[in-house]
């Protein structure tokens, strides 16, 4: 129906209901006021139906959906009616007619009821008729509080999304067997089983935003008890900000279940350093880099300039950036190897940015067991070169994205990873450049983790492949470690290697028990194979050394590791004879040059 017909049709509706109310109110009284007059009764008729359309219009009660009434389209019908009585009162007193208090009252209850009636009757006729006869789904709702409620009341009023809120869970015992909105309590989370079973759950919604990381953990275990899909309610703030709607409902991430808060950021220090500034960050496109750019562009610097190897990486992160709707920054794309030393000195002196990220890297610990030359010219030489550069053209702070796996490095990534912080460290004694690293674990969903693998495995029905089940590793979000780099730019002195405190190691096959229930499987379903340890890995990771830690956190969750400035001339050395050493020479050099370990004769030799 047409905007224009609707109207007239409730113009319409609306006369006929007002008459009706105010001679059905003064008809029963009638022997009472005989001396009103049917000329009075008809005239306070004709001032009370202009008052309601006055008053009708003053509070859009013609421009309401009625479909989706609630208490404010209630109130506001109150409103109107209230108003046009009160100033058919006023006339009649302006007029000399005699005012009738019982005959109006009964008009304003009989014009409430009629009014009010004819709107919510209709929300109710399409509630229970029109829009329950196509297939809906059963939602068990996890929280009855102000999100629950909230998710509740849009799935009831939204039906065309074909969800239909038929029990809420939640661990508060005074809430028990209660009724919100119309839909039942059935218990707490220890019960969510027996309540998918009794009301015929298709779909679990998580509602509980303040839930911490190991209550959800719990919680989605019993979920997972169920064969029934189970999603979550997309955060408050990305509500809020109209980036989502309140039924845009995901899926469970491993991320969710990490078992762990997020760091928060000190904004007012990390804009200091960033807003306003030129900021380089070799390795943009990859999972880290990238991540570190949409984290940068939120603080406004002058310039952003990606540096990598990969055209078409680079040219993704690029498009990404200037089609987002972050502070507009201005982004320049380099093509740049960081073995390439000419290169680098080149872009360093034509953009002399204040702050560098230097997150390229080769990180695949069994490739570069294979390829050990080829992980020293990138992770060594390459940070060397971009390091130099920063220091010969004056920037204020070099960030470099170090690795857990250069804590007692048994592989040659670690290896190299820990002679790059060693590099920066002697840098950062004579340069007024503040050097520092950062390390973390292993990041969840980056390029080469064991997430796509993991998912790759029980796309295809398994089984998933894990080494050891006694292996394990710390993990991290990539928007957590991006965030870590980010803020150690602004802690930087000069000479430490930060660490953010990640909680507790977890197991791998852990991680792949939750993927396999968070992709709708049973262990039983895809199964789990144990293929034994690969070259150069470690039955568990660290994150400081013994003589490098600090007791305290320097920010919540940061730690800095003590300064270790014992690099000599070694690395001079595996730079002039790199060449001349085979690929297990440069392996047994790396690692005993890493671990601080007494150098192998045949590397001293070939100095000479």
């Amino acid at each position: 129906m047409s905007y224009r017909k609707r109207l007239t049709f409730m113009i319409g509706l609306d006369s006929v209901i007002v008459l009706t109310a105010i001679y059905l109110s003064y008809i029963p009284l009638h022997p009472s006021i005989e001396n009103f007059g049917l000329q009075n009764l008809f005239i306070s008729s004709l001032v009370l139906l202009v008052c309601h359309h006055l008053f009708a219009s003053i509070f859009n009660i013609y421009n309401k959906a009625w479909e989706y009434a609630s208490i404010g389209e209630l109130v506001a019908i109150v409103k109107a009616i209230t108003f046009s009585i009160f100033v058919t009162a006023i006339f009649q007193f302006a007029m000399g007619y005699e005012i009738y208090g019982r005959a109006l009252a009964t008009t304003w209850m009989l014009h409430v009821l009629l009014i009010g009636g004819s709107r919510f009757s209709w929300r109710v006729f399409r509630d229970q008729h029109l829009k329950t006869k196509k297939d809906m789904k059963n939602v068990l709702v996890v929280g009855a509080g102000k999100a629950g409620t909230l998710i509740t009341r849009q799935l009831l009023n939204n039906q065309d999304l074909g969800l239909k809120p038929s029990a809420f869970i939640d661990d508060d015992p005074n809430k028990y067997k209660l009724q919100i909105l119309g839909i039942p309590v059935a218990g707490t989370s220890e019960e969510i089983v027996q309540a998918v079973e009794k009301y015929q759950i298709d779909l679990i919604v998580l509602a509980i935003p303040s839930l911490n990381k190991d209550e959800l953990t719990r919680i989605f275990d019993e979920c997972s008890k169920t064969k029934v899909k189970t999603q979550i309610m997309p955060m408050i703030e990305d509500i809020m900000l109209g980036k989502v709607a309140v039924n845009q409902f995901r899926d469970v991430e491993v991320e969710d279940l990490l078992g762990r808060e997020p760091v928060e950021l000190d904004i007012d220090g990390i804009s200091e350093y960033i807003t306003g500034k030129t900021v380089l960050v070799t390795g943009a496109g990859g999972s880290i880099g990238s991540e570190i750019c949409r984290q940068i562009c939120r603080f406004s610097p002058k310039k952003l300039v990606l540096v990598g190897h990969g055209e078409n990486s680079i040219y993704l992160i690029d498009m990404e950036l200037r089609n987002s709707s972050l502070p507009s920054v201005e982004i320049i794309t380099v093509i740049g190897d960081i073995q390439d030393r000419a290169r680098m000195f080149e872009v360093m002196e034509e953009y002399r940015p204040h702050v560098v990220y230097h997150a390229a890297a080769h990180k695949h610990v069994p490739l570069m067991e294979y390829n050990p030359r080829e992980s020293v010219k990138n992770n060594v030489f390459g940070t060397k070169n971009v390091a130099e550069a920063a220091d010969t053209f004056g920037v204020d702070t070099f960030v470099l994205i170090s690795s857990d796996k250069a804590v007692n490095p048994t592989n040659v990534m670690g290896s190299t990873k820990r002679i790059a912080e060693m590099v920066i460290q002697q840098l950062s004694k004579t340069s007024n450049t503040k050097f520092v690293s950062v390390r973390f674990g292993n990041v969840l969903g980056s390029r080469g983790s064991v997430i796509p693998l993991f998912k790759k495995q029980i796309l295809a029905g398994g089984p998933v492949t894990v080494t050891h089940p006694d292996m394990t590793r710390y993990f991290m979000t990539i928007p957590e470690a991006s965030r870590l780099v980010i803020q150690a730019g602004s802690l930087a002195r000069g000479g430490e290697i930060f660490v953010l405190d990640m909680g507790e190691p977890v197991k791998i096959v852990d991680l792949a028990v939750n993927l396999i229930k968070l992709s709708g499987y049973s262990v039983e379903e895809i199964g789990i194979n144990y293929s034994g340890i690969r070259p150069g890995e470690k039955m568990f990771e660290e994150l400081l050394g013994e003589n490098e830690v600090h007791g305290e956190a320097i920010f919540p969750k940061i730690f800095i590791g003590k300064a270790s400035f014992e690099q000599e001339d070694e690395v001079g050395y595996l730079l002039m004879h790199f060449e001349e050493l085979s690929s297990q020479e440069l392996k047994d050099y790396v690692l005993s040059l890493a671990n601080r370990r007494e150098i192998k004769p045949f590397a001293l030799a070939s100095s000479n």
